[in-house]
């Protein structure tokens, strides 16, 4: 391996995130009020959650880009003189971008392309990012990297809380919405992206402060005794997230920073305004 580029989808918010790595980004688009906007280039969050906040009558989708757009990716790294590339995409269970990813890299010829579901989305894609950067810095074969995102990908765990369930269930991104269907949309349950990379319930909360609470108290329970990097992502709700991580750090002062993050427009239209997550690596 002489070259390594690395692509990941916009799902992972790394625009938001300061770094000095060359990374890829292959963005999908919002249509919203009847306009679309390319996620991060035409729509910040900032900008997104605003125009969720002034008018409810909007309701954003997403679509992702094209197995063309892809090749196109893949191609113009391989002209720069890569002999491998990693694509790390969001979890396969919300999205197609990973299969689309693999249909595209099978199009190419001259180059290893690997395609790495991460079975999560956010600052875990990110943190994948960051590793495959690393290791190759460190000159680790494409193997060892492999081994280092694969790591990650199964020693996370995210809990989360949502303002408005129904993101969620019009955007198919629940797998277990059957049982919210009516009534249930007033529910503010507790939540999870489990091991096969789905967006699942936990527990049905009535009332978001309490779905907050149990966030915090799940990953207090399930973090005892752990060599963790704990984070926080959250859609425009500063204000949660510093209260997670003041009852987080009350609970545990040696947990170490907690930073924030973001959730970039293509997947606050599944979450809908305020959401939040708390979630934690194994360190190796």
């Amino acid at each position: 391996m002489n070259k390594l580029g690395v692509l990941v989808c916009t799902n992972s918010a790394i625009d938001y995130i300061k770094h000095d790595y060359q990374v890829g980004i292959i963005r999908s688009t919002i249509l919203m009020g009847g306009k679309e906007y390319v996620d991060y280039e035409e729509l910040t969050a900032d900008k997104f959650y605003e125009m969720l906040k002034s008018d409810s009558s909007l309701f954003p989708r997403t679509a992702m880009a094209s197995t063309g757009t892809m090749l196109e990716f893949y191609e113009n790294l391989k002209a720069d003189g890569c002999d491998t590339i990693i694509f790390i995409t969001i979890s396969s269970k919300m999205s197609g971008i990973y299969e689309n990813a693999l249909l595209a890299a099978k199009m190419i010829e001259g180059v290893d392309v690997r395609v790495f579901d991460s079975k999560s989305v956010g600052y875990i894609e990110c943190k994948m990012v960051f590793a495959a950067h690393e290791g190759f810095k460190a000159g680790k074969s494409i193997e060892e990297i492999m081994k280092d995102l694969e790591w990650i990908r199964d020693n996370n765990h995210m809990y989360f809380a949502v303002n408005d369930l129904s993101y969620l269930v019009k955007n198919g991104r629940l797998s277990n919405a059957a049982g919210f269907i009516a009534n249930a949309l007033k529910i503010k349950p507790l939540l999870e992206i489990n091991k096969e990379g789905a967006v699942v319930s936990v527990e049905k909360i009535r009332t978001f402060g309490k779905a907050v609470d149990r966030v915090i108290e799940k990953y207090l329970e399930e973090t005892e005794g752990k060599n963790i990097e704990t984070f926080i992502v959250h859609a425009n709700n500063l204000e949660t997230a510093n209260y997670i991580r003041e009852k987080v750090t009350e609970a545990r002062p040696n947990v170490g920073e907690i930073k924030d993050y973001l959730l970039t427009p293509a997947v606050g239209a599944h979450s809908g305004p305020g959401a939040v997550t708390i979630g934690y690596i194994v360190n190796r």
